[in-house]
């Protein structure tokens, strides 16, 4: 089993999802189920390293089983697509019923690696039942085959459970999981080492105060009640490298305020989702632009005390 090639790499080292900074209580859930093969989904909010973390897991196979495919979940998405169909050119060779006629799907791609199934709760309720019979029996139905297979996988899902566009999960289906919670990064400063990692980099100079400022905006934010949709890490992204931008079209080599003034309803309205007690009154782009003048003005105040760093 998959977990018996992690158990010496989980116990050996401390922190082996470097990709993922902070989550540290993610992490430790993560190698907790693992080393007992748990199939796991990872359920939080879009733009917080679900799929990077996913990815992390997979570079830490040992060599030769480095295997990681991805599913997209989608409601077009067919159990054809996730374990297989008949290959119509091989079924005129060896006849339709044949074995040699079945082409394999993704599920059997990831033998000896990671399934990761993103969004999973995306997916039809057809999809589902033949993803369960899997998980469960080992056992595919396709048309008119009984496919038994023996594959060793991790499975990993990921679910956002504020998206009320996606079908909901089966308590069957869900049973056969465990699941894990993972949220925004815990403190600002996690967050701005993730936005000098990750972001673009122009050659422009961004004051520390200033991004201390952007992130702190989009934190703010994700605590508002009015909020129903909360801005991702990826917004945070967005105005670090919008800043950047907007300081060199200017022709300027240092970012102001200004520039990130300028970025904020580009980058944020559509990030948000207003609660239907509030949407109703004002538009997102208005509640950002608001907000951000509140911001400013709270900040000037602060600095003026010098209690804003």
């Amino acid at each position: 089993m998959l977990s018996k090639e992690l158990k010496k790499t989980f116990l050996e080292k401390k922190d082996l999802f470097t990709d993922i900074l902070g989550q540290d209580n993610i992490k430790h859930q993560i190698k907790s189920a693992l080393l007992m093969n748990r199939h796991i989904i990872i359920v939080g909010p879009p733009g917080i390293g679900k799929t990077t973390l996913a990815k992390n897991i997979a570079k830490l196979l040992p060599e030769g089983l480095k295997n990681f495919v991805r599913v997209q979940g989608s409601p077009d998405l067919t159990a054809e697509d996730l374990l297989g169909d008949i290959n119509p050119i091989k079924a005129l060779k060896y006849g339709p019923l044949s074995l040699e006629a079945f082409q394999k799907g993704k599920i059997f791609k990831a033998d000896k690696g990671i399934l990761f199934f993103d969004e999973i709760n995306r997916c039809p309720e057809k999809l589902q039942n033949a993803l369960l019979q899997v998980l469960e029996e080992g056992k595919a139905t396709i048309g008119s085959y009984d496919v038994d297979f023996n594959i060793d996988f991790i499975f990993i899902g990921t679910m956002n459970p504020e998206d009320s566009s996606t079908e909901r999960l089966s308590d069957v289906l869900l049973d056969r999981f465990d699941l894990i919670y993972m949220g925004y990064p815990e403190t600002i400063e996690i967050e701005k080492k993730i936005i000098l990692e990750k972001g673009e980099k122009l050659e422009v100079n961004f004051p520390e105060k200033l991004l201390h400022s952007a992130v702190h905006f989009v934190r703010l934010l994700r605590e508002d009640e009015k909020l129903e949709k909360k801005p991702s890490v990826r917004a945070s992204l967005g105005l670090y490298e919008r800043a950047q931008s907007n300081a060199l079209l200017q022709g300027r080599k240092t970012v102001k305020f200004e520039d990130i003034e300028e970025a904020v309803i580009s980058v944020l309205a559509h990030r948000i989702q207003l609660k239907p007690s509030v949407k109703y009154l004002k538009d997102p782009s208005e509640f950002i632009r608001e907000e951000f003048k509140k911001f400013l003005e709270s900040a000037q105040e602060l600095n003026e005390r010098g209690e804003y760093r």
